[in-house]
Order: structure tokens, then C-alpha cells, then sequence
């Protein structure tokens, strides 16, 4: 019989993102006549609302926008920098060793991880302003409005964030998120049983402060929170408490905005962030494996993923060496990207050379992303974070600031040891896809260090394999984030014994849909399609 005809109209605007509370409140804002940005706005507000470890105003992010209207393609950084009463040997003697998954570094008494010497300069409600005074159509205060919501009359705790509430990561030298839940009384307030567990699936949360919070940012803007009456709360907060954050950090605070790193794969032109954000990396590795005929492989044939797993270490390993704050460490673009570079790589993949690359310095897997498409051709993607959640609330405020302290190297004289307004690498890379000067796909991830290597296999799947996003966005993933190979539980055993008869040590999870969480709009012949990474609670929604 042929298939039954499609009942559902082709959706003029997009959004996707791992939260269903928060892609309602980006699509009511399109449906209302917002824009792309608009919509990412509302979005992103709400998520720092019902994913409270994961994102919000207290955090930092990247923020990627192609407006048709302006011709304007930028990026804005918004990663976070170490409060100007840092100094490089600050916690050297606190140093006890690295966390052996790689992230982070465990000091004596968690000092860089909770707590109020953890926090760095949060950006990203600066990014947030510039970003609509640029390009928002909607009122600023209106776009606050679902968060508000949320924030008032409640929202039930999902999977996910039940996941994120009982995390215990001592085995990795980090904190169990339980002391992080609890470490103001109104943390424990929002967060905790009775009892003091976690919160767990089908709980409520209502948070009336973060409420009050909220509307006064919608009233005042967003410069509240850097010299207005939320800056003076915040750094009351952090003078009582010997944090490092000062008023004058907060005043100073600059998002860095420019255009974005661009390579061509396949003809198609690939947009990504500029260092310290993680673009470097996936640009790099699709300059390596344009070398190689892909599908000619097999997708995830034991083959395929020899190839791509070397281009993920030669990545990390450049990264590891070369990729920091531009400012403080000049990272040579020119020659990771270009042609003789990507061809030596390639060559040393095809006669077996293995890259040496020791377990990478990680990020934190607390991140959350953004995409929208919007019925004007504007395409808007933001990956935004908490770093890992400081359990910092400042009194009477309702949001937890990041504990992004956490991602600098205490160690003196290497390219992530800590200095005064010093950004550190951030694996965030929101991207855009064009064919010509037309935007063709979007994408970003959640996930730490596994984000390039998640949104390289999204690519690959996306435009060499044809997938839809939804295809490209659950197909079976490997990651190479160390010399050993990591697979998720749908990779066929038969494979994993090919490639340890090659002399890889590969190591399998039990998660069905590990490494990141990518969730993309692709805009093939003006038809939008998204894909939500199962692994999520979010989805993609259409906008007539």
C-alpha cells in the first residue's frame, strides 16, 4: 500500500532544545511574531528555570546568529573569565591531583568546584542584551515572561534532572551534587526532600525568588545583574563569604563578538565558533577526514571508526597543545586548518599512526543548548552552561552561579593555569552549516568534552550519509577523547573486537545514547526538519 499522505503542515520557523518547557516557551514567541533570536531568548531564560544545574543568569555560554535581514553573521562569546583577585599560584599548593575521567582538578576542601571561590565572571546575560539590542524584535521584558511562569507556579522535575540532582561524582575527586543541592539553606529549600535526598522524578519545584529575580531583569535589563541592585546582592554575597568575584569583575565583564571560523567540507561551508570556544576542533577534524571516502567505509564499520577516532585525537592532542584564551595563548589557526597540515594527518591515519593522546582535560557535562529557525531565514544556535553548578545561591535571588573555577589548570606556567580575566578553552561550538550564502543546517550540544566530537559524527552523518537530523542526531556514536576508544551500547560487539584486534582499548557503555546531546534543525530546499537527541527530555518543534 503506498505510504499515507502527510497531515501535518510544513513548519515556517523551528526551535529545538532538551527541555519541552523551554521549546514551548520559544515557540509561543515565534507563534507571537518573534524572531529567531527572540524565540532562543525566552528559551534559554526558561531553561535556566527548569534545569537549575545545568544553565542560567548566573552562567556563560556562546551564542551564534545569521540574520538574512542584516547580512550579519557573528558569534558572541560569552565564556566566563577568573575574577580579578586570581593570581596563577593561587591553589598550587591546594592541588592534590587530577580528576583521573580527566575533569578538572581535585584541591583540597572542593575550594575550585563549591562554594564561593569557584565562581567565575558569569557572561552570559550580557551576551543575552548585546544579542537583543542587536537583533530582538520582541520587548526585552516580554521574553521573560515563560520563565516567570515556570518559576511561579511550578515545574515537575524530569529524568534528566533527576539524573543531574543524584549525581555523585567522588569517585572522580568531585563533589556529590547532593552538598551542591544543599549548600545554602535556600538550595536545600528548593532541591531537597525532607530528608534531605534529591528531588526525583514527578517532584515539584517552585521558585518565587528566582521569580521576583527574573522580573526585575525584564524591568531593568540586563545590566542589573552587573552594576544594578542584582550586582550589589551578588557581590554582598561573595565579600561575606571570601569569594573572588567583585563588583569591578562584574562591571568590566565583555562579551568578545566576531565572526565566526569557517572551513569548506564536501562544498558546503562549515561556521563555527572562534577559540577559546571548541570550534578549532571540529573544524579541524573535518579538514582531516574530507581526505576519505566516508560512505566508502561503511558508517560505524570498524574501519570507519579507526578514521575518525584518529581524527578525534589529532584534534584533542591539538587542542591540548595549542587551543586557550587567544589573548593569552595566540592559537596557530592557519596551520591546524590548513591543506599540507590535514594531508600529512590523513596520511599518517591511512599507513596506521596512531596519535598519542593522554586523557584530555575535560569539561562539564552540565551544559545545555539551542537552536531556532526562524520563518525569516534567521538562524540562531547557543550552547550556554553553569561550568559545574557552584551551589552558590546568592540570598533571596533563586539562581545558582557557576562554579567555572573548577575548568583552570592550578598548576602554574601551563597554557589553562589560572590569571586575572583569563577565559579558558570551552569544548561550546553552535554551529551553522551554509550551501553558498544559504543556511542549510544548524546544530549545538550539550556534553563537555564530547561535543566536538558528538556534532563532528552529526555532520558526518548529516553530509556524507544523507540522515535526517532526527537520524543523525540517535545514530549510534564513539567517542576518542583519550588514547582509548569509547562506545555506546549499540555499537555491535563484533565491531569492538574488530577494532581491539587493531590494538585499540575500547571501552563500552552502558548508555544507549551516550556522548553529548545533539539537537539541530536542518533547512534542506526551505523544508525545516529537526532532531532531539533521545538521551535528552527535549524535542523539536514546528511553527506554521
Amino acid at each position: 500500500m503506498p505510504r499515507p499522505p502527510r497531515r501535518i503542515p510544513a513548519p515556517r520557523a523551528m526551535i529545538t532544545a532538551p527541555q519541552p518547557e523551554a521549546v514551548e516557551a520559544g515557540a509561543a514567541v515565534l507563534a507571537e511574531g518573534g524572531n529567531a533570536l527572540d524565540a532562543v531568548l525566552a528559551c534559554a531564560f526558561t531553561q535556566g528555570v527548569v534545569d537549575p544545574l545545568m544553565c542560567g543568569i548566573g552562567g556563560l555560554g556562546v551564542l551564534h546568529v545569521r540574520d538574512p535581514g542584516t547580512r550579519e553573521h557573528l558569534v558572541l562569546n560569552g565564556l566566563s573569565t577568573c575574577p580579578g583577585a586570581c593570581t596563577e599560584t593561587m591553589w598550587e599548593a591546594a592541588f592534590e591531583r587530577e580528576c583521573p575521567d580527566g575533569y578538572g582538578y581535585v584541591l583540597t576542601g572542593f575550594v575550585n568546584e563549591l562554594g564561593h571561590q569557584a565562581v567565575t565572571t558569569p557572561g552570559i546575560l550580557r551576551v543575552f542584551g548585546e544579542a537583543h539590542r542587536r537583533w530582538g524584535r520582541r520587548p526585552w521584558a516580554s521574553l521573560f515572561d515563560p520563565a516567570i511562569a515556570a518559576a511561579t507556579e511550578g515545574w515537575l522535575v524530569r529524568p534528566h534532572v533527576a539524573s543531574m540532582f543524584a549525581l555523585d561524582e567522588q569517585a572522580y575527586g568531585r563533589c556529590a551534587y547532593v552538598r551542591k543541592l544543599g549548600f545554602t539553606g535556600e538550595g536545600a529549600g528548593l532541591y531537597l526532600r525532607a530528608d534531605g535526598t534529591p528531588k526525583r522524578v514527578g517532584d515539584a519545584v517552585r521558585n518565587p525568588a528566582l521569580a521576583a529575580t527574573l522580573a526585575t531583569l525584564a524591568r531593568e535589563g540586563a545590566e542589573d545583574f552587573y552594576t544594578g541592585s542584582l550586582a550589589r546582592r551578588i557581590v554582598a554575597d561573595m565579600e561575606a563569604h571570601g569569594g573572588l568575584l567583585s563588583a569591578a569583575d562584574l562591571a568590566g565583564y565583555a562579551p568578545d563578538l566576531g565572526a565566526p571560523l569557517e572551513i569548506t567540507y564536501r562544498g558546503r561551508r562549515v561556521a563555527v565558533p572562534q577559540p577559546p570556544a571548541g570550534g578549532i576542533m571540529v573544524a579541524e577534524m573535518l579538514r582531516i577526514l574530507e581526505r576519505f571516502d566516508l560512505p566508502a567505509l561503511g558508517h560505524n564499520s570498524p574501519e570507519f571508526i579507526r578514521v575518525v577516532a584518529e581524527a578525534m585525537k589529532i584534534s584533542g592532542r591539538d587542542k591540548d597543545r595549542h587551543i586557550g584564551d587567544p589573548r593569552f595563548v595566540p592559537p596557530p589557526l592557519d596551520r591546524l586548518l590548513s591543506d599540507a597540515y590535514a594531508d600529512d594527518c590523513a596520511a599518517g591515519i591511512r599507513a596506521g599512526r596512531k596519535a598519542h593522546l593522554p586523557r584530555t582535560e575535560a569539561e562539564a557535562q552540565h551544559t545545555t543548548t539551542v537552536s531556532c529557525v526562524d520563518a525569516d531565514g534567521m538562524v540562531v544556535s547557543l550552547t550556554h552552561t553553569l561550568g559545574v553548578p557552584s551551589g552558590v545561591i546568592p540570598p533571596g535571588t533563586g539562581f545558582m552561579l557557576n562554579g567555572a573555577m573548577n575548568w583552570c589548570d592550578p598548576r602554574p606556567g601551563r597554557a589553562g593555569s589560572i590569571a586575572p580575566g583569563k577565559r579558558r578553552f570551552s569544548s561550546m561550538s553552535p554551529l551553522i552549516v551554509l550551501e553558498g550564502e544559504m543556511p542549510v543546517a544548524t546544530m549545538g550540544a550539550p556534553g563537555g568534552a564530547w561535543i566536538p566530537i558528538a556534532l563532528l559524527q552529526a555532520l558526518v552523518n548529516l553530509l556524507d550519509f544523507g540522515m535526517t537530523m532526527q537520524e543523525a542526531t540517535q545514530a549510534p556514536r564513539f567517542s576518542a577523547t583519550s588514547n582509548a576508544i569509547d562506545i555506546g551500547n549499540r555499537v555491535p560487539r563484533s565491531t569492538q573486537r574488530a577494532l581491539e584486534a587493531m590494538g585499540y582499548e575500547v571501552k563500552r557503555t552502558a548508555a544507549t545514547f551516550p556522548f553529548a546531546a545533539v539537537h539541530g534543525i536542518t533547512m534542506w530546499d526551505n523544508t525545516l526538519e529537526g532532531g532531539a537527541d533521545p538521551q535528552r527530555d527535549g524535542l523539536a518543534q514546528g511553527v506554521g
